[in-house]
C-alpha cells in the first residue's frame, strides 16, 4: 500500500506538538467585555437570558471592572440604562448621564483599563430607535448632531474610546469632527461599521432595556443577505476617520469578517453577541454540548476568520481558562 511521504497526523500526535504548530492563538488581549450600568446603589441584577451577566449600579460596576482588570482583560465597553427616557434620548448626552457618571467613577478607581463607550440613542429614547423619529420615520441627519454630542460628553467624562453603533450614514465623520473640535483628537473611534439587522440581538435588548416600540431597525441596520455592501460600509467609515472597524454579529458572519480582513488593513473587531452567548449557555445547561469547549471553539473561529478584537460576554470565563 502506498503512503505519502507527508503525513499530517505526525503534527497532531501530542498536545505539545499541536501547540507548537498552532496557526491561530486566542489571547486575553483579544477581549473587550461588555458591561451594563444602571441607576441606583448596590444593584447587581442578573440578566435572565444571559447568565453571569448583570445590570450594575455604578458602585457595583467599579467592583466588576476591578475583577476584569485582574484577569488581564484590557478593555470594557459600557452600555447605559438611564433613569428616564424621552423622544430625543437626552440622557445619552447629559453631563450627569448614567454612562458619564460611570466613566468618571471608573477613571477614579480603576486605572489601566480601557473604557470604551457605546454611542447610540436606542437605550435612551422612549421609542427605542437609534435616531430621531418623525412621523414613524427614523431621520438620519438630525440624529448626527445628537450622536456627536454624546461622543463628546463621553470623552469629556474620560472615555478612552467611543464606539458608534447606530448605523446612521455619516456619523463617524460627524463624531470625528466634533471630537477634534472639542480637543479630543486623540480619542479613537471604533465604528460598528458592519452591523446587521439580526435576530441574534434578543437577549441584549432585555439587558439594555432597548427594544423598539414600533417597527424594526431594518431601515438602518444591514440586510443579512448582503456581503458586498459590507465592504462599502466599512470603506465609508474608514474614510470618515474610524480607527477600528467592527462586524456585528460575529458567528453567523464569519464570511464577512474574512471578507473585511482581506480587503482592509485596519484593526478589525467582531461582536460575539448576546444571542450567540445565550444559545451556548442554554445548550450547556441542558447537557447537549460541552459549553466550555464550544465557547473556546467559537472564540477561536472568530479570531481565525480575521478578527483582531472580540467583544464577548464570555471574556471573564475565557480569560480564566487562558
Amino acid at each position: 500500500m502506498f503512503f505519502p511521504r507527508y503525513r499530517p497526523r505526525r503534527l497532531r500526535a501530542s498536545a505539545e506538538i499541536r501547540r507548537m504548530v498552532r496557526e491561530t492563538r486566542l489571547s486575553v488581549d483579544d477581549f473587550i467585555y461588555p458591561l451594563f450600568v444602571c441607576p441606583g446603589e448596590g444593584v447587581r441584577r442578573e440578566i435572565g437570558s444571559m447568565p453571569g451577566n448583570f445590570q450594575l449600579s455604578v458602585d457595583e460596576l467599579v467592583k466588576e471592572a476591578a475583577e476584569v482588570k485582574s484577569l488581564g482583560i484590557p478593555a470594557i465597553i459600557l452600555f447605559g440604562i438611564p433613569e428616564h427616557k424621552d423622544e430625543m434620548g437626552t440622557g445619552a448626552y447629559a453631563d450627569d448621564g448614567i454612562v458619564q457618571r460611570a466613566i468618571r467613577a471608573l477613571k477614579e478607581t480603576t486605572g489601566g483599563l480601557q473604557v470604551i463607550t457605546d454611542v447610540c440613542l436606542c437605550e435612551y429614547t422612549s421609542h427605542g430607535h437609534c435616531g430621531v423619529v418623525e412621523d414613524g420615520r427614523i431621520l438620519n441627519d438630525p440624529t448626527l448632531d445628537l450622536l456627536a454630542r454624546e461622543a463628546v460628553s463621553h470623552a469629556r467624562a474620560g472615555a478612552d474610546m467611543v464606539a458608534p453603533s447606530d448605523m446612521m450614514d455619516g456619523r463617524v465623520e460627524m463624531i470625528r469632527d466634533a471630537l477634534d473640535e472639542a480637543g479630543f483628537d486623540r480619542t479613537p473611534i471604533m465604528a460598528y461599521a458592519v452591523k446587521y439587522a439580526s435576530a441574534y440581538y434578543g437577549p441584549f435588548r432585555e439587558a439594555a432595556e432597548s427594544p423598539p416600540q414600533f417597527g424594526d431597525r431594518k431601515s438602518y441596520q444591514m440586510d443579512p443577505a448582503n456581503a458586498r455592501e459590507a465592504i462599502r460600509e466599512a470603506e465609508l467609515d474608514i474614510q470618515e476617520g474610524a480607527d477600528i472597524i467592527m462586524v456585528k454579529p460575529a458567528l453567523p458572519y464569519l464570511d464577512i469578517i474574512r471578507l473585511l480582513r482581506e480587503e482592509f488593513d485596519h484593526p478589525l473587531a467582531a461582536y460575539n453577541v448576546s444571542g450567540e452567548f445565550a444559545m451556548i449557555k442554554a445548550a450547556d445547561r441542558l447537557g447537549w454540548v460541552d459549553g466550555t469547549a464550544v465557547m473556546l471553539e467559537t472564540l477561536l473561529a472568530i479570531k481565525r476568520a480575521g478578527a483582531d478584537l472580540i467583544l464577548t460576554y464570555f471574556a471573564k470565563e475565557a480569560a480564566k481558562l487562558l
